[in-house]
C-alpha cells in the first residue's frame, strides 16, 4: 500500500505540533521550579495548550449526486485501511452532511440526527448538545463487513407525505425541480437523518484531520447550518463534478448558491476520467480531450485552471489498495494530494505560528522583566550589606530604620494602585459594552423580524449588510476605548515606576483587526447565502428561525473572541502590578529579616551576603534557562516539517499538561 502525500504531510504537521507541545509542557514544569507560573503565565500556556491540541484541518467535499465524491474520500484518506471506509456505490450515497474525525478517548460510533428535528426551533449547534435526540451506533472496526453495514446507514432515505415533507422544509410548491422524487402516489424520499458524525479511530483522523461529506443540492440548500457554518468553518472545500456528464446546471447551482462567495481555499475536481478511455484513440488524444474538459471546467467555475484537477478515484483507491505504483500514477490523484498538502497545511502551521508568538513574546517579556527587577533588588540589597562589614550594632540600627522609612514610602503607593485599579475596571467595562453579547443578540432578533417585515424576504441582504455595517463600527468603538485605557495604563505605569521603582511595562493590545476580518468574511458569506433561491425560503417562518440561530451562532464566535482577548489582556497589566507590589512587600521583609538576624548574632552578616549571592545565581540562572526554552520555542515552530523525515506521530501520546497556580487575583487594576 502507498501512503498518500497528504497522510505523509499531515503526519509531519503532527510531528511539528506534537513537538511543541511537549516543548510547551518542558516550559510549563520549568516555570513551576522556578516558582514563576502565576494565574496570568497558566492561563496563557493552557490556552496555547488547548490550541494546539484542539487544532483541526478540516477538508469538506461538496458535490451533486453520482460525481464520486464519497470513492474520492476514501482514495485520499483511507486507501491505507484496505477498504472503503464510506459508501460508494452508484446512484445516491451520502444523504446527510457527514463529518468523520476522532476524538481522543471515545469509543468508534457513528451518531445520527434525525430528519425530524427539523421542525425545532433550536440550530444544529445547539442540537450538538442534546444527546438524547442523537442516536448512536457503536461501529465494529474488527469486522469490514460490519463496520460498511453501520456506515451504510447515512444513505437511508424514508418515505413521507407532500405534507410530511413540506413541514419539514423539504418541499417548496414554488419551485418544484428543487423537490425530492416521487416514489409513489403523495409520497416523496427524503434522508431519513439530518446530520451524522462518525468517530472512527484512523491514524490521520487522530492526528487532526476532520473530513466533511457532504449531500448534493437539495440537502445542502435545505439546510442553512450547512452553507452558514459548517463549510464557512472548512480549511478548504473541494468541489467534485464528473467528466462523464460535465459541469451540470445541478453542479453550477451549488457553485453559485453555496460556494460562490466563501472565503476558504477551493479546489475543483473532474472524477471519472477513466471512463473518457477511447479504444479507438491514442493516449495522447485521450490526454487532450480530458485537458480541453479541465479548462472548460475552469472556465465554467470561474477558476484558474491550475485550481482544477482531472483524475480518476476509483483507480486511484483500487491501485491503493492492491499496492500498484503506475495504475496510481495513471489515476493523477498523487498530483491533486500534493497540491493539496502544500497549499493547506502550511496555513494551518502559519496560523499556529503567529498565536504562538502574540501569547509567548508578551510572556517572555514579563518573566524576563520580573526575573531582572528580583535581581536589581538583590544587587541592592547586597551593596548594603557588604556595607554593614566592620559596622557597628548602631549601624545596623540605623539601616533597619532606613528599611523600615522606605516600606513605609513605598506602601504610599497602595492608595495609586487603588485609584488605578478602579479607574481601569471602568473603563474595560464601557470598553465591552460595545461588544455586548446581549446587545449582539437584540441585533440578530431584529434582523429576523425586520426580514419577516419585508416584501418576499428580498432585502434581506441588505438588512443583513446593515447589520454587519454596525457591528463593525461598534468594534471599532472598543477598539478606539481599548486605546485610551492602553495611553491610561501607560502613563499611570510610568508614573508609578518612577516614584516607587516598579518594572511594569504593556504588551501591544488586541487590534481587533482579526474581528473585523471575521465579520467580512461572515457578511461575504451570508451575503452569498441570501441570494434569490434562500431569501424565497425565509418566507417559511420555521426557515427564518433556523437562519436567525445560525446567524447568531456565526456572529457570537468572532464576539466571544474579542471579548477574550480584551479580558485576557487587561488581566495580565493589572496583575503585574499586583505581582510586583506582593514582590516588594516581600522584598521589605526578608530585608528587615536579614538585619534583624545580624542584630541579633554576630557572624550572621556573611552568611546572608552568601545566602543573597547564592540567590543572585540562581536567578541568574533561571533567566538564562527562561531564554533558551523560549528561544527554543520560536526556533521549533519557525521550522518547516519535513514528510520525508517524519516520524510516525500519531502512536505518540501527546504530552500531559498540568497547569495548576495559586490565583490571588485581586480585580482588575
Amino acid at each position: 500500500m502507498h501512503s498518500s502525500s497528504f497522510a505523509r504531510h499531515l503526519d509531519a504537521f503532527a510531528a511539528w505540533r506534537l513537538a511543541l507541545e511537549r516543548q510547551l509542557a518542558e516550559l510549563v514544569q520549568s516555570l513551576r521550579a522556578m516558582s514563576l507560573l502565576d494565574p496570568e503565565a497558566a492561563d496563557t500556556l493552557d490556552a496555547l495548550r488547548r490550541r494546539l491540541g484542539g487544532d483541526r484541518v478540516v477538508v469538506a467535499f461538496v458535490a451533486e449526486f453520482s460525481r464520486g465524491k464519497s470513492e474520492l474520500i476514501n482514495a485520499i484518506f483511507f486507501a491505507d485501511s484496505g477498504r472503503r471506509i464510506l459508501p460508494a456505490t452508484p446512484g445516491r450515497t451520502t444523504m446527510c452532511p457527514v463529518e468523520i474525525g476522532c476524538q481522543r478517548g471515545e469509543p468508534p460510533l457513528l451518531a445520527l440526527l434525525p430528519i425530524d428535528t427539523r421542525t425545532l426551533p433550536q440550530s444544529l449547534d445547539e442540537l450538538r448538545r442534546r444527546p438524547e435526540l442523537w442516536t448512536r451506533i457503536r461501529l465494529e472496526t474488527d469486522s469490514p463487513e460490519r463496520l460498511a453495514d453501520s456506515l451504510g446507514e447515512v444513505m437511508r432515505t424514508k418515505a413521507v407525505t407532500i405534507d410530511e415533507a413540506r413541514a419539514l422544509g423539504l418541499w417548496d410548491d414554488e419551485r418544484p425541480d428543487d423537490n425530492p422524487p416521487l416514489v409513489a402516489e403523495g409520497l416523496v424520499e427524503i434522508p431519513s437523518w439530518r446530520h451524522a458524525v462518525i468517530n472512527y479511530p484512523h491514524p490521520l483522523l487522530e492526528r487532526g484531520l476532520v473530513v466533511l461529506d457532504t449531500p448534493g443540492l437539495n440537502a445542502i440548500g435545505a439546510e442553512a447550518a450547512l452553507t452558514l457554518g459548517l463549510l464557512p468553518a472548512a480549511h478548504a472545500v473541494v468541489f467534485v463534478v464528473g467528466a462523464d456528464t460535465g459541469v451540470t446546471r445541478s453542479d453550477l447551482a451549488i457553485w453559485r448558491d453555496q460556494l460562490g462567495a466563501q472565503t476558504m481555499q477551493r479546489y475543483a475536481v473532474l472524477n471519472k476520467i477513466d471512463v473518457l478511455a477511447d479504444p479507438l484513440l491514442t493516449r495522447e488524444q485521450v490526454a487532450a480531450q480530458i485537458e480541453r474538459q479541465r479548462e472548460t471546467t475552469a472556465a465554467a467555475l470561474g477558476l484558474d485552471p491550475s485550481q482544477v484537477f482531472a483524475l480518476s478515484a476509483r483507480q486511484a483507491l483500487t491501485a491503493r489498495i492492491d499496492g500498484q505504483r503506475l495504475p496510481l500514477l495513471d489515476s493523477r490523484l498523487p498530483a491533486f494530494e500534493e497540491v493539496l498538502a502544500e497549499d493547506l497545511l502550511p496555513r494551518r502551521r502559519d496560523a499556529l505560528q503567529r498565536a504562538l508568538a502574540e501569547a509567548l513574546g508578551p510572556l517572555e517579556l514579563r518573566l524576563v522583566r520580573q526575573l531582572t527587577d528580583q535581581r536589581r533588588h538583590a544587587a541592592e540589597h547586597l551593596l548594603e550589606l557588604r556595607g554593614l562589614r566592620g559596622k557597628s550594632q548602631a549601624k545596623v540600627q540605623l539601616m533597619l530604620q532606613r528599611v523600615g522609612g522606605e516600606a513605609q514610602d513605598f506602601e504610599r503607593c497602595v492608595a495609586r494602585l487603588g485609584a488605578l485599579r478602579a479607574v481601569h475596571s471602568r473603563m474595560l467595562r464601557h470598553t465591552l459594552d460595545a461588544l455586548s453579547i446581549d446587545r449582539l443578540r437584540a441585533d440578530v432578533d431584529r434582523l429576523q423580524h425586520d426580514i419577516g417585515a419585508t416584501l418576499l424576504r428580498l432585502g434581506a441582504r441588505r438588512l443583513f449588510g446593515a447589520l454587519c455595517q454596525r457591528l463593525r463600527e461598534r468594534v471599532g468603538v472598543a477598539a478606539k476605548r481599548n486605546q485610551e485605557t492602553r495611553e491610561m495604563l501607560q502613563a499611570s505605569f510610568a508614573q508609578l515606576n518612577a516614584d516607587f521603582g516598579f518594572a511594569l511595562s504593556l504588551a501591544e493590545p488586541p487590534s481587533l483587526e482579526r474581528t473585523l476580518r471575521e465579520l467580512a468574511d461572515i457578511e461575504r458569506n451570508v451575503g452569498g447565502f441570501l441570494g434569490l433561491a434562500h431569501a424565497l425560503r425565509l418566507a417559511d417562518p420555521r426557515y427564518l428561525e433556523q437562519f436567525r440561530r445560525t446567524v447568531w451562532s456565526r456572529l457570537r464566535t468572532p464576539f466571544d473572541a474579542a471579548i477574550g482577548e480584551l479580558e485576557q489582556w487587561n488581566r495580565a497589566a493589572s496583575a503585574q502590578a499586583e505581582a510586583q507590589l506582593r514582590e516588594r512587600r516581600e522584598a521589605f521583609a526578608r530585608r528587615r529579616d536579614a538585619l534583624e538576624r545580624i542584630r541579633a548574632a554576630t557572624g550572621e552578616l556573611e552568611s546572608r551576603i552568601a545566602e543573597v549571592e547564592s540567590q543572585d545565581q540562581t536567578q541568574r540562572e533561571q533567566l538564562s534557562r527562561l531564554q533558551a526554552l523560549f528561544g527554543a520555542l520560536r526556533e521549533h515552530a519557525q521550522r518547516a516539517p519535513d514528510p520525508d523525515a517524519a516520524l510516525p506521530a500519531w502512536r505518540q501520546e501527546p504530552p500531559t499538561l498540568t497547569l495548576v497556580a495559586p490565583r490571588t487575583r485581586a480585580g482588575a487594576a
